[in-house]
């Protein structure tokens, strides 16, 4: 897709801050200690990156998906963890609020989320319900005009630096899926807490954990649209979480790609170096070629949701499907091409590695998008 003057400058907006903010060094830090500075989420939020997609009228950029995509895309080809805390402000944090929020509720949580003053999460999954998301079991009970959580969230993305939740519960346990409601969890509550944060295998920096409620009482002005109508609401976020997930895969792509294009001219072997040998030049060359049809695919996917198309779900699931097992694919053979040196923390292909395996996992793993393919094509 050839892209219009207004995505190109996207572009080189989103490259420059991120090439200038978060040089190697400080990548390496974050990775090594787990700690992101403040100092950097404040220049996010100066760029206004935290509301890409929000309303102008509340603070937010006014965006539409595509221009979500390319700024993730060109903050995780630098830090792949930084793009985890912009996208997560931009999709399943505040989509659902966008989607069925009231204009207060948009106005206090989107644009306290634009403006960078409040961070969510969005808490669906749980330790039995992952793919399975219909099958949640933690229970919101009425109680005049409260509602009475009680349950646990797992693998819940910024949860302990959270402000808020996104919390979807059984209003209903006899519909299942169909009984879901949903509803903006403060998490300083009286009954909210943390589990240990994860000890994550990659995007290390940003905290992952599990959501505790217990007897939290939540008010009905808390309540996120109708009762049991959060499923639907669920679902339709995942679009953008995915496009999300899509955009990082692509942005890890293309520095996992860069970095064996650079290794190969440099390292030499058998007295030229190694660019000059069939095998790795061919690698290199599926490589690119695999990345590419994964960002047309992504910013087809873009497009389409944002012109209301019937199919667009579709395409964000394969946009998330292919993209993820592209860069997985892309990472592998620019880590062999580096052979032993890829190995080492020294090297930054060894993080890339690493940041890449999530992407074909979280905000549903490559076999759920399978699912949701085949079922729109076979229904």
């Amino acid at each position: 897709m050839v892209l219009s003057e207004k995505y190109q400058l996207i572009r080189k907006l989103a490259r420059d801050f991120c090439e200038k903010e978060i040089p190697k060094e400080l990548q390496d830090e974050i990775d090594q200690t787990g700690n992101y500075p403040q100092e950097l989420l404040d220049k996010f939020k100066q760029y206004g990156f935290f509301g890409i997609k929000a309303p102008k009228e509340i603070g937010g950029q006014g965006g539409d998906t595509l221009a979500y995509c390319i700024t993730i895309e060109e903050i995780s080809r630098v830090s792949s963890v930084s793009a985890i805390y912009v996208s997560g402000a931009n999709s399943l944090g505040t989509g659902p609020l966008l989607l069925a929020g009231t204009e207060e509720q948009k106005a206090k949580y989107i644009g306290g989320v634009a403006r960078g003053e409040l961070f969510p999460c969005f808490g669906l999954t749980e330790p039995g319900a992952g793919s399975d998301a219909g099958g949640v079991v933690t229970s919101a009970v009425r109680d005049g005009d409260d509602w009475i959580l009680n349950g646990r969230k797992a693998f819940i993305t910024g949860a302990p630096i959270a402000d808020f939740c996104v919390v979807f519960a059984k209003t209903d346990p006899k519909l299942g899926s169909k009984g879901i409601t949903t509803f903006i969890v403060d998490m300083k509550l009286p009954g909210v807490s943390c589990g240990k944060a994860e000890n994550k295998m990659g995007i290390i920096g940003c905290p992952t954990s599990d959501v505790i409620l217990e007897d939290v009482r939540v008010p009905d002005s808390c309540r996120l649209g109708e009762v049991n109508k959060g499923f639907s609401n669920a679902m339709k976020t995942l679009d953008y979480g995915r496009l999300g997930v899509a955009s990082q895969s692509v942005g890890l792509g293309q520095a996992c790609l860069e970095e064996a294009i650079k290794y190969a001219k440099e390292r030499k072997q058998f007295g030229q170096p190694i660019a000059k040998f069939q095998a790795i030049s061919f690698m290199i060359a599926d490589m690119a070629t695999e990345l590419e049809a994964a960002r047309e695919l992504l910013y087809n996917a873009a497009v389409t949701k944002d012109l209301g198309d019937p199919k667009a779900s579709m395409y964000c699931s394969m946009a998330k499907y292919f993209a993820s097992e592209a860069c997985n694919h892309i990472a592998y053979k620019a880590l062999q091409i580096h052979g032993g040196y890829g190995y080492i923390k020294d090297y930054r292909i060894e993080r890339l590695y690493r940041d890449c395996r999530i992407n074909s996992i979280f905000e549903g793993t490559s076999q759920v998008q399978q699912m949701v393919i085949s079922g729109a094509l076979l229904k």
